[in-house]
């Protein structure tokens, strides 16, 4: 095989200079992309850390490769993986390939205030005083999509308790609007209280917190 062939093999990857953030190890991260495909970029997570946080940030990518990005400028948000890691002298080098992206995010933001995750877990909510279990369609900080597998008559404006037992999480939250089908019933949830101040693992990823690296 050519040098020719090889590089039509390659996914095209623009060199360019934009920012954007990485939610990993329960924090949110300013990256400077060095260069974009089709398939995923390169970026660079700068020290601005103390030098042990860097080595728990690397560790945990280890540990974990899935996290969460935020490109403001190419209006694009979602979950990736990282698939290299690099440590240089002004902190971590960053393969990142996409996995499932949102775009016009900016609209999106703009409509919901907070980045919503896609993210499937059981929890349990109190309807009518009977108990209910609901899979989560996403999830933000500021409140969730959930499914439950039965029909039922919810009016917008409830307050409902609800509970995941192994995020070890309650709270209660407000109906903002309920859909049904013919098998189950789709209810948009606003957090009302959070026995946590955060949902574990969804980042806020607000453009204002982009900041040059």
């Amino acid at each position: 095989m050519n040098a020719m062939q090889i590089e039509e093999n390659r996914a095209y990857r623009k060199n360019l200079s934009s920012h954007g953030l990485i939610y990993l190890g329960f924090e949110e991260h300013p990256i400077k992309v060095i260069n974009l495909s089709l398939s995923g970029l390169l970026a660079e997570l700068s020290d601005k850390h103390p030098e042990h946080r860097i080595k728990d940030i690397f560790n945990s990518l280890q540990v974990s490769p899935r996290v969460d990005i935020y490109l403001p400028e190419m209006r694009v948000a979602g979950e990736a993986e990282v698939v290299r890691v690099e440590a240089t002298d002004d902190g971590l080098l960053i393969g990142i390939e996409f996995r499932d992206l949102s775009y016009d995010i900016d609209n999106l933001l703009y409509n919901r205030r907070a980045y919503r995750k896609n993210l499937s877990t059981l929890g349990e909510i109190v309807i009518g005083g009977n108990e209910y279990v609901f899979t989560t369609q996403n999830v933000s900080v500021d409140g969730l999509m959930v499914r439950i597998a039965r029909l039922l008559d919810v009016e917008a404006g409830s307050r409902l308790p609800f509970s995941f037992k192994e995020l070890q999480l309650e709270g209660e939250a407000e109906v903002i609007w309920a859909e049904s089908d013919e098998h189950s019933t789709l209810l948009g949830l606003k957090y009302v209280h959070l026995a946590r101040d955060l949902f574990p693992g969804v980042p806020r990823f607000i453009r204002d917190q982009v900041l040059s690296v």
